[in-house]
């Protein structure tokens, strides 16, 4: 049976023996911050290390975020395993989330100072119903509690830690989500400090060599000899270099060291390389000259200490940029209230007390008071009040809405006017905040497939690029020894030797992976980041690849064009009945259905009977639902079909001339005509309209527009199929009515192999094989949650115009990704032959290792501010002039 019900929805399924069940079970992702990576190639080498441990499904490790996101098999591989393989390649990994069945909270306990101590808050701990796991850090003071949230939660946990050994223990929620921030500020601070202090060694250096020279007093004490040839000047330089090239320096000393050790070179690499190569050939030079009485050396001193600066201070700007990127997640997360206020009722409703508490420490069925002007704590259903709800900064939707008793609202949303009690019902990992928090992050680590291509070129970057070093210095220390270029090319202050170790040494620091590695992840970050602040929840950069294409754009209808709540506006019967009884069994076989169409039977039959009756309805037996055709039950042992005709005359029903005149005229009015047959006699036809979405017409004019072209596709009838085409402006040739889910997603399949890039627009589960089939499916975000878990981009407003919104959108990310690319190709492909010296036989230009340096340094930069320039992003001018003429969706 269920099988079958699988099938009919245009799905393949077949039954898993135990031992394939328990494998998809143990399936579990969890997310980690490695510290330590500098360019692409860290992070695909790590990518590549965590792939090929057993039980790791799947890894994604991104620059941008500094983030690791796996996917693995916790049977096999555990989490601290996978901390310890990211430590072993080298980074320091700290543990941010693990996805699974259960609820998960981390605690701060104070007053644990032994084992014996966690053993007793663990033997607590596990005497609560619902407890799952424990885990406990004694070093942090970190308990982590695996539980069932509709059972317990962790007000209950942290009552019986304090009431452990009469209350010598304290606990409470541990900052968890901070230690990202918290890491990104430290970060910040560690490089504004090592470039202040870099500054402090390097200023003196840059003076010694560049402008006391030219003084005539200083440079008379600067040139004063030491020993031999050796000069004070010197001297002062290597002393006040030396701290910024060992101990400021440091970091990308060990970065080079794990990157070799590990078997790949990074951006630290040719760093270390570059400083080292000035560094201590002006120790050859000096040491040269303190030996020999007729040897003046020439130092590249402030070659290295001005080459960490720039480098240091680059990285200083890319890590604050860096962190821009993330804002939209941050603001997100802000959106949660920091208290609550939780009330204790009696059996009969009344409140006994009222007591502010942590929002996270709220439990399922708690009740918690809104008041006017504070956010709503948690997702939950109205049980006392009625209140105006802006959801704007959930949905996107500006107007806002009336919330009473008996309807759902949504944590993170402003409470206006009004008074709410709200019984939760979803909290913690489980509300549409948290889940929208997690789509976005997952989003912004998902890759597009553009990324390919950079994570493909940082495997061979760095090697090249010293190849191309030691060849240039090569090129122009044979040239220089064999007379190839006249002498005067070289400046007075040194050889030939060292004008080629300088040309060597400024392709290698020119050169910046960095900037290929940022080039995609930051602005899809960004670009994600931006539409979930506009209500378009995009689901990665792949989705953003494939948007950006599309062509052609498959509508459904009830609840995508139109605005999804049909209503019954018409009844005809055809033979004599009590219509009270007719609205008793069609409402019966009905009302175990979720289709809109039932729904708006269901809710018609209600109003005649009244309020006071809505809840009771006759015993339906051998219920079945026909999915895109209608639904069968035996009530009262009369067999009820409720349907369209196709269904009819698959039951073999015949249908007579009345019915199919009142069909094709309701059909005609762009209404939907329900056939209901009782005991195999057609009884009557229901009209039921579901209104267009306003702005439809103009979104389907503006697609047009932008040559995309729109078809609908979907399970009502032909009729009112072509009605609605015609309202909105699609031509009759480009609708498919009376479609089977299966049906549907064929036809996205063989708009594919004409060629064309095809998006998908629905809600219901019906639309799911549909959705999953296009190139792009798209969710109206008030859909099932099905469609929703299939489609690529979910609309969180459910309105039409945000289609636009997200091609428009991914166009521009992808027209930025593109202008990243070109400048971090072009800068390398420019930058490169320049540092060489190509420019230098005709123009005497050269590019000094510490200039190099800096502009490698500007690349990275450079980049992240190009992505934040997404930040900008404005809709569309044509959507802007809907608003304007009051076209929006309640």
């Amino acid at each position: 049976m269920i099988r079958e019900t699988i099938e009919d929805v245009g799905c393949q399924a077949t039954k898993l023996s135990e031992e394939e069940m328990n494998h998809e079970r143990s399936s579990q992702v969890c997310r980690i911050q490695v510290n330590g990576m500098t360019c692409t190639s860290c992070s695909t080498t790590l990518e590549s290390a965590l792939q090929v441990i057993p039980g790791v499904q799947k890894a994604r490790v991104t620059l941008a975020t500094q983030e690791a996101e796996i996917c693995y098999d916790p049977k096999i591989v555990e989490c601290n395993q996978l901390l310890e393989a990211i430590g072993n390649t080298g980074f320091e990994g700290i543990l941010i989330s693990t996805g699974g069945d259960s609820s998960r909270i981390l605690l701060k306990v104070d007053g644990v100072d032994t084992e014996n101590c966690v053993k007793l808050i663990q033997n607590s701990l596990l005497a609560i119903q619902g407890v799952q796991e424990i885990d406990f850090d004694l070093e942090l003071k970190k308990l982590s509690v695996s539980y069932t949230a509709d059972v317990t939660g962790p007000r209950d946990f942290i009552r019986a830690i304090e009431s452990t050994e009469s209350g010598c223990f304290k606990a409470c929620i541990f900052p968890q989500g901070r230690e990202r921030e918290e890491h990104r500020q430290h970060e910040i601070r560690q490089y504004h400090k090592a470039f202040i202090w870099s500054l402090v060694f390097t200023v003196p250096v840059f003076f010694t060599s560049m402008v006391f020279m030219y003084i005539p007093g200083l440079k008379n004490v600067l040139e004063t000899k030491v020993a031999n040839m050796l000069t004070v000047g010197q001297v002062l330089r290597w002393a006040l270099s030396t701290p910024v090239q060992f101990i400021i320096g440091r970091k990308f000393y060990v970065g080079a060291y794990i990157a070799l050790s590990h078997g790949y070179a990074n951006m630290d690499v040719l760093i270390a390389l570059g400083t080292n190569s000035a560094y201590f050939y002006s120790i050859y030079s000096v040491l040269r000259a303190a030996t020999s009485p007729t040897f003046k050396a020439s130092d590249f001193f402030e070659t290295s200490s001005m080459l960490i600066s720039f480098i240091l201070l680059g990285k200083y700007l890319e890590v604050l940029a860096r962190g821009k990127t993330s804002e939209a997640i941050a603001k997100l997360m802000d959106l949660a209230p920091k208290t609550a206020t939780l009330l204790t009722l009696d059996d009969k409703g009344n409140v006994l007390n009222e007591e502010e508490v942590d929002s996270r420490l709220i439990q399922k069925n708690d009740v918690i008071k809104t008041i006017p002007g504070s956010k709503v704590a948690c997702d939950g259903l109205v049980i006392r009040g009625q209140s105006h709800i802006n959801e704007s900064m959930i949905t996107g939707e500006s107007r806002p809405v009336t919330r009473k008793t008996g309807d759902m609202v949504i944590g993170g949303t402003l409470n206006e006017n009004g008074v709410l009690n709200i019984k939760a019902t979803r909290v913690g990992s489980e509300t549409a905040l948290s889940q929208i928090v997690r789509l976005v992050e997952s989003a912004q680590m998902a890759k597009a497939p553009v990324q390919r291509f950079a994570d493909h070129i940082s495997k061979y970057f760095v090697p090249i690029v010293i190849a191309l070093s030691f060849c240039t210095w090569v090129s122009w220390f044979l040239a220089g020894t064999f007379n190839a270029y006249p002498r005067t090319w070289i400046p007075s202050s040194m050889d030939s030797f060292e004008l080629a170790l300088q040309f060597g040494i400024s392709v290698m620091v020119v050169a910046c992976p960095c900037a290929l590695g940022l080039a995609t992840p930051t602005a899809v970050m960004v670009g994600t980041g931006v539409g979930a602040s506009l209500g378009v929840l995009i689901k990665g950069g792949q989705a953003l690849e494939s948007a950006q294409e599309v062509n052609c754009i498959v509508f459904d209808k009830t609840g995508t064009l139109t605005i999804g709540k049909p209503m019954v506006v018409n009844t005809r019967l055809f033979k004599t009945m009590v219509p009270q009884e007719f609205y008793e069994l069609i409402a019966a076989a009905e009302v175990n259905s979720d289709h809109p169409l039932a729904k708006a039977i269901v809710e018609y039959t209600k109003k005649l009977r009244g309020s006071e009756e809505n809840l009771s309805w006759p015993e339906a037996s051998d219920f079945e639902s026909i999915t895109g055709h209608g639904v069968k039950a035996i009530i009262y042992n009369k067999e009820v079909i409720l349907g369209n005709k196709s269904l009819m005359m698959e039951q073999g029903i015949a249908i007579p001339v009345e019915a199919e005149q009142a069909l094709a005229e309701t059909e005609g009015q762009a209404q939907t005509g329900i056939l209901v047959s009782i005991d195999k006699e057609l009884i009557g036809v229901l009209s039921v309209s579901d209104p267009l979405k306003p702005e439809a017409p103009e979104v389907i004019s503006i697609l047009k527009s932008m040559n995309v072209e729109s078809m609908i596709v979907t399970g009502d009838n032909w009729g009112t199929a072509n009605a609605i085409a015609k309202q909105v402006g699609i031509e009759r040739k480009n609708v498919v009515a009376e479609a089977k889910p299966e049906q549907k997603a064929e036809k996205v399949k063989e708009l594919q192999d004409l060629g064309k890039v095809v998006a998908m627009v629905g809600d219901g589960v019906n639309d799911s094989p549909a959705l999953v089939a296009a190139d792009v499916g798209i969710a109206i975000g008030a859909g099932t949650d099905i469609a929703i878990e299939a489609a690529d981009i979910v609309l969180m407003k459910s309105s039409l115009k945000d289609v636009i919104t997200a091609i428009d959108l991914s166009k521009k990310t992808f027209r930025r990704i593109h202008l990243n690319y070109f400048w971090a190709l072009g800068y390398n492909l420019l930058g490169i032959p320049i540092a060489a010296g190509v420019l230098f036989p005709s123009t005497h230009f050269r590019l000094p290792p510490w200039i190099a340096g800096s502009a490698m340094a500007a690349s990275s930069v450079s980049i992240v501010c190009s992505s934040l320039l997404l930040k900008n992003y404005k809709k569309p001018k044509k959507l802007n002039t809907l608003d304007l003429q009051g076209i929006t969706v309640e």
